[in-house]
């Protein structure tokens, strides 16, 4: 999905030859891995697909914020109840958060505060 995301224009079609060319080195993942992914994602229908000669193009059709959003809440939903203390708990409990990372946390629980 990051590979057709960032494509220019946006939402510009990509061969499954081209999306892999994007990211299957980078990931460790071989030429089959990434039809595979085309295919689950072409199930959920967060890509479109279209015939081009011999080979089929694919076009995200969700934003990328909402599919972010909805991996989110779905990763919660099954892990955490559906909340989100008990993720950044795990979080803080697991590995060290940075002066950054808490800082960030303080400011977004000060801007919901308001």
């Amino acid at each position: 999905m990051a590979a057709l995301w960032k494509r220019e224009p946006p939402n510009s079609a990509m061969s499954a030859e081209e999306i892999g060319a994007e990211v299957a080195e980078g990931q460790g993942w071989s030429e089959a891995t990434v039809k595979t992914l085309i295919n689950r994602l072409l199930k959920k229908k967060a890509l479109g697909a279209t015939r081009d000669g011999r080979r089929f193009l694919y076009r995200p059709l969700v934003a990328r914020e909402a599919y972010v959003q909805a991996e989110s809440q779905g990763l919660l939903d099954r892990l955490f109840d559906g909340r989100l203390a008990p993720l950044v708990s795990h979080f803080t409990e697991t590995r060290a958060l940075s002066a950054e990372d808490i800082a960030e946390l303080k400011r977004l629980i000060a801007e919901m505060d308001r």
